[in-house]
């Protein structure tokens, strides 16, 4: 069952503005606690701002603010997250996964080429030392958080693979035009593909 919670923690709507409550879980819990598996992933939505933002403000405790350091929040979320599963999951039966978070390839810096347009024309996938882009801060936020877990939580570490694929992206293709660039989402069959296989071994071992 796939639920759509893009940000795992709350979004209510008051007096028609929606409100992003970074230490709020209720809404999605009752749904997850039914469920044997509870595979979570988040990350992708939260640089997202103007029409693509689905809230109008942020709130943690008391204090509402129009935005913030949105690395800030999404470990204040995560940390909603994680302290949740302490207190409420019973990890005898349920299995818990995390999916690590899924680069982009915006920056051809970091793969030594300046002059390219973002992953426009890449068609083969990096050697290890060719890419230069160092560790990604959300994952690395990500393991810190999923690391103060007292319970068994098990993060699939998708993001260094994923980051030598610069050629698996749509690039200019993702639009039947040819309008834009995707230097996001994936082409399928393709890497995504590889994740599920890594998911499928782990819940045979766990």
């Amino acid at each position: 069952m796939y639920s759509r919670n893009a940000f795992l923690v709350d979004i209510t709507k008051e007096k028609s503005r929606r409100v992003l409550k970074l230490n709020k879980i209720g809404g999605s819990v009752k749904q997850w606690l039914s469920s044997d598996i509870l595979i979570f992933d988040t990350w992708h939505w939260w640089l997202h701002t103007g029409r693509k933002q689905p809230w109008d403000l942020v709130q943690y405790g008391k204090v509402r603010l129009k935005d913030m350091d949105r690395m800030v929040a999404y470990e204040k979320a995560l940390r909603t997250l994680t302290r949740w599963i302490d207190q409420s999951v019973n990890t005898k039966r349920v299995k818990i996964f995390f999916q690590g978070v899924s680069p982009d390839h915006w920056n051809a810096t970091q793969w030594g080429k300046p002059e390219l347009q973002r992953c426009s024309g890449e068609r083969q996938p990096f050697r290890p030392e060719m890419y230069g882009g160092g560790r990604n801060l959300p994952e690395s936020i990500l393991e810190n958080v999923l690391g103060a877990v007292r319970k068994p939580v098990h993060l699939l570490k998708i993001t260094a693979l994923s980051q030598l694929r610069v050629d698996g992206h749509p690039s200019i293709y993702g639009n039947p035009r040819k309008i834009g660039m995707d230097c996001t989402h994936w082409c399928l069959p393709g890497i995504p593909d590889v994740w599920n296989q890594l998911l499928k071994e782990t819940l045979i071992r766990s």
